[in-house]
């Protein structure tokens, strides 16, 4: 079995901004002003609808066999078809245990809407048990199946109104959480040009996860306490022998 955890980072979808709200002529920057300003008259917030955000980053986590690796998808230079394809193909190559922090809320509707943007065919994601028998008890959709593990909303007991932020929870269980950048922030990092701070934080985000993974493997009785301290030192060993000041850096920062 391989356990698949994702996270993405996004930015306003400005190209169909301009399309909606007729802003042609503007600066992406001025279009996702007008686009967040909208947003705020419409619904008192400023959190844009999740067809108007558009991917600039998928990290991964993957534990496969006896080994341990995380990394985002592409470079810095890839673009959103690119992502979003690398995305699903490698769900299509394999079939994953696919982990998330609010994927069903807000990383796989995102996805859906980009592929469709994009058209990326995705076929064994979207199997729903037509085509391969066991997708028809065990899923990618299905909320209640654990071939997709939203922990946010399974913690919450399927219920919005318990649920917690990743970083709160990952605190909470003694793991670094964010160090130093937030989603709030990746618009203005992309502005900057930064794109290799926003990937760097996406890879951080999916090794909270995959750390509150374990744990919540370890009180479900799938790991006893021997495995589970084998599972983190792996995560570990990988992080030790990196190259990549953040992920020594997360390292530093929980074994603090």
């Amino acid at each position: 079995m391989t356990v698949f955890v994702f996270d993405i980072e996004t930015i306003p979808d400005t190209e169909t901004g301009r399309k909606l709200y007729g802003l042609e002529g503007l600066t992406d920057e001025d279009v996702a002003k007008a686009m967040y300003q909208l947003r705020r008259q419409n619904t008192g917030h400023d959190f844009l609808p999740l067809h108007l955000h558009k991917v600039v980053a998928i990290s991964i986590a993957m534990r496969s066999r006896d080994t341990f690796r995380s990394w985002s998808l592409g470079d810095a230079h890839s673009n959103e078809a690119e992502l979003v394809t690398r995305f699903f193909e490698g769900l299509d190559k394999y079939t994953h245990v696919l982990v998330s922090w609010n994927g069903s809320g807000f990383d796989l509707p995102v996805l859906h809407y980009r592929s469709m943007l994009h058209s990326v065919p995705a076929a064994r994601y979207w199997e729903a048990g037509d085509g391969e028998r066991e997708f028809r008890y065990n899923n990618y959709l299905s909320r209640y199946h654990w071939r997709h593990i939203d922990l946010m909303d399974v913690l919450a007991g399927f219920n919005p109104r318990a649920n917690a932020p990743l970083d709160q929870v990952a605190i909470q269980c003694g793991f670094p959480g964010k160090l130093g950048m937030a989603g709030s922030k990746v618009w203005d990092t992309w502005l900057a040009g930064d794109i290799d701070s926003i990937r760097n934080y996406c890879e951080t985000d999916v090794l909270n996860t995959y750390l509150l993974y374990l744990r919540f493997e370890h009180i479900r009785g799938k790991n006893d306490n021997s495995m589970d301290a084998k599972e983190q030192e792996l995560v570990a060993e990988f992080l030790e022998n990196s190259d990549k000041p953040h992920l020594r850096e997360f390292l530093d920062a929980w074994r603090d």
